[in-house]
């Protein structure tokens, strides 16, 4: 499988047999330039302008934006009701953690969450070999709790998203508070912003990988 990041929460996911899914794309006032994209569906983690923008995506794809279970040529989606706080809601509302299932690897793509991490979220969420986390705090949780998140869940791999990096617009902290919290040695940073995977590539070592794009 093919993970590419395109800035804040935006992925496309492309499965071995070419299907595709673009998670969380956002509008230009978030301050990043958001490509053309075409895929086969699109998730929606919740109603904001910086993860709704599914006019982004091109041609006809399947917009997933509510709880429940999804089957795509290739790939199980299952959508799982948490919080954009801490709060139950009460201050951001809702949102949607997606676990994708593809050429044998789990990926999770925790969307805005803001909760704190708890034994009945994790249970939900668990198997995760690549754990797409939020990490720039204000909205989401911080650097911190995300670091409580890779410990209780254990990922393969650990791709940081949700940071402000140079023409971000929103009020977020830099991927580097994050990244200070595990060892030299399990940090990779890969330009291009682009990551294939197999399921062979995965030994049990959480690995955190930092996408860069320009």
């Amino acid at each position: 499988m093919k993970i590419e990041y395109f800035g804040h929460s935006c992925f496309k996911l492309t499965e071995s047999t070419g299907t595709s899914i673009v998670c969380d794309p956002y509008d230009k006032t978030v301050g990043y330039d958001l490509p053309q994209l075409q895929s086969d569906a699109v998730t929606v983690s919740h109603g904001h302008f910086d993860h709704n923008y599914v006019k982004a995506v091109k041609g006809s794809p399947e917009v997933i934006d509510k709880e429940g279970s999804y089957t795509l040529p290739g790939v199980d989606i299952d959508a799982i009701k948490s919080y954009h706080d801490n709060v139950n809601g009460k201050a951001r509302g809702g949102n949607l953690i997606f676990k994708f299932r593809m050429d044998g690897i789990d990926v999770c793509h925790l969307g805005d969450l803001g909760e704190e991490c708890s034994s009945t979220l994790i249970d939900q969420l668990l198997p995760v070999n690549v754990l797409l986390i939020p990490v720039g705090g204000n909205y989401t949780i911080d650097a911190e709790m995300a670091k409580e998140y890779v410990d209780r869940i254990m990922p393969d791999v650990v791709i940081p998203m949700h940071f402000r990096r140079k023409g971000c617009k929103i009020d977020i902290d830099k991927v580097d508070e994050f990244v200070d919290l595990f060892d030299e040695n399990c940090i990779t940073e890969i330009e291009g912003g682009e990551l294939d995977l197999m399921r062979s590539d995965l030994n049990g070592d959480t690995k955190v990988v930092i996408l860069r794009r320009q």
